[in-house]
């Protein structure tokens, strides 16, 4: 569980403390004062990165140079760590820095170890609605959990993509140079689809599950992984350089990758605004117990103000289909529809 949140120039907040508790925590107050932001920086701080926007330099509040995110955390009882650790986190423009127990870490891979954390919001529903981009970041931030050297491989793989793109947007591409980038750009390739194909041959069942639990309905969610490099990465990157030249990027790979939706055998984004906010809550549910099986001990769930689109059944339901043993820290703008006395701590805005 996360004991104590600092946050420092994070968006609104020149400088704020919270504290928070086993079990429910509720963040209450009115929009606009900050609760999405504070929940935020919970994130940034176990898991260096924001589940909002893709640039962390957009958080640091105004006219500041940069953030600074501090925090004590305890580990499950599935970890290999005990007691209580401290995590520190310096981000600007210019510089990172990272410290746990006070230690300066010059690789985030221990600290990394430490917590996991899966968010939900109501911009969750864009993983039906919107493009690609948003299904591989939430592919990402959930392997990155649950694989420790996913990260590095994601960032090497990146890497090497960029390199190859920035020779490709030259007036004449020189295929020879264009090559050396192809060996490192396939081995980290094949790497990251083996990842995800585990990820979501893990996460059908557990998904599949929350949706029959939140939903109550028979309509069955099934998980498809449409891999952007096809059934041979090497034979696809070959065969697509006339493509690559005319577009002048790399046009196949992990990089294209998606995930598909299915309700019942039918495209998810064709369903209703209720079917998609379902299908995206027992998406997020499944991973939740997808980490919590993997490490013997749940994540964090950070939840911001979800509830306010549920009617009280679905309330019921979805607060019933959490992982029991979880620390939940929920934004809201009243807590009228659950009885005060069962939460754990309520901070009020």
């Amino acid at each position: 569980m996360l004991r104590a949140l600092k946050v420092r120039h994070f968006r609104c907040f020149d400088a704020f403390e919270a504290e928070f508790g086993d079990g429910l925590n509720f963040i209450v107050g009115p929009n606009a004062r900050g609760k999405t932001s504070l929940l935020e920086a919970a994130c940034v701080l176990l898991r260096l990165q924001s589940p909002r926007v893709t640039r962390l330099a957009s958080v640091v509040q105004h006219s500041r140079k940069g953030l600074v995110v501090d925090g004590y955390f305890r580990p499950g009882s599935g970890s290999t760590e005990t007691g209580e650790r401290h995590l520190q986190f310096y981000f600007s423009k210019e510089r990172k820095k990272l410290a746990l127990d006070s230690v300066a870490q010059t690789t985030a891979h221990e600290y990394l170890q430490i917590g996991r954390v899966v968010w939900f919001s109501n911009a969750d529903i864009d993983l039906v609605r919107s493009g690609a981009d948003l299904r591989r970041r939430f592919f990402d931030f959930v392997c990155t959990q649950r694989e420790s050297g996913y990260r590095t491989v994601l960032r090497e793989y990146e890497r090497a993509l960029r390199s190859r793109n920035l020779l490709l947007k030259q007036s004449s591409p020189r295929w020879r140079e264009i090559a050396a980038f192809d060996a490192p750009l396939l081995e980290t390739g094949q790497r990251l689809i083996e990842a995800r194909q585990r990820l979501i041959a893990e996460l059908q069942r557990p998904a599949a599950e929350m949706h029959s639990a939140i939903s109550e309905t028979k309509e069955h969610l099934h998980l498809e992984y449409d891999c952007g490099a096809g059934d041979d990465f090497p034979a696809a990157l070959a065969g697509a350089q006339a493509n690559d030249a005319r577009l002048r990027q790399t046009t196949v790979g992990p990089h294209r990758d998606d995930l598909v939706f299915l309700l019942n055998e039918k495209p998810a984004d064709l369903g209703s605004e209720g079917q998609q906010r379902t299908l995206v809550l027992a998406l997020k549910l499944g991973a939740a117990h997808l980490l919590a099986a993997h490490y013997d001990a749940p994540p964090v769930l950070l939840i911001d103000d979800v509830f306010g689109e549920l009617d009280v059944r679905r309330r019921n339901a979805l607060l019933a289909a959490l992982p029991k043993d979880a620390q939940k820290i929920i934004t809201t703008t009243h807590l009228d529809w659950f009885g005060e006395e069962h939460a754990h701590q309520v901070l009020r805005f």
